[in-house]
């Protein structure tokens, strides 16, 4: 199976990427007061985490609709995983919030799958470049 991922082009992985952010921007956004409680993360915490992630929907978005995706643009984007892959990672250890065990699986589960996005947009960036080389 992981063949088959890695085989996906720079762009479908930018694209796949972009539609998962964009629905966890839309739920912590929409359902941040419903997801709160269960999550044991304050409502504000989510929903502005939701607000954060739509800038960074677009610019994904927009480089996966690009016939040839800006490397700069890539970089990008794979920096923003890398540092939110950290940020949810430091905010499950920090004692900033005392998230149910709920939360802490949604929180490590949702960094684990951004790390795997990011892991697999360098993967296709360095194919990408070995091939235009």
């Amino acid at each position: 199976m992981l063949r088959t991922i890695t085989s996906l082009s720079l762009r479908q992985i930018l694209l796949l990427d972009a539609i998962a952010t964009g629905i966890t921007a839309v739920l912590l956004v929409a359902a941040a007061e419903l997801l709160s409680g269960p999550l044991g993360l304050p409502e504000i915490l989510l929903r502005e985490a939701g607000l954060i992630l739509v800038p960074f929907v677009a610019l994904v978005g927009w480089t996966a609709s690009r016939q040839f995706p800006a490397i700069g643009a890539v970089r990008t984007i794979i920096s923003g995983n890398v540092l939110w892959v950290v940020a949810s990672l430091l905010l499950l250890v920090s004692g900033y919030v005392a998230s149910t065990l709920a939360g802490y699986v949604l929180v490590a589960a949702q960094a684990i799958m951004v790390g795997f996005f990011a892991e697999l947009q360098l993967i296709a960036l360095r194919r990408t470049r070995a091939i235009t080389a």
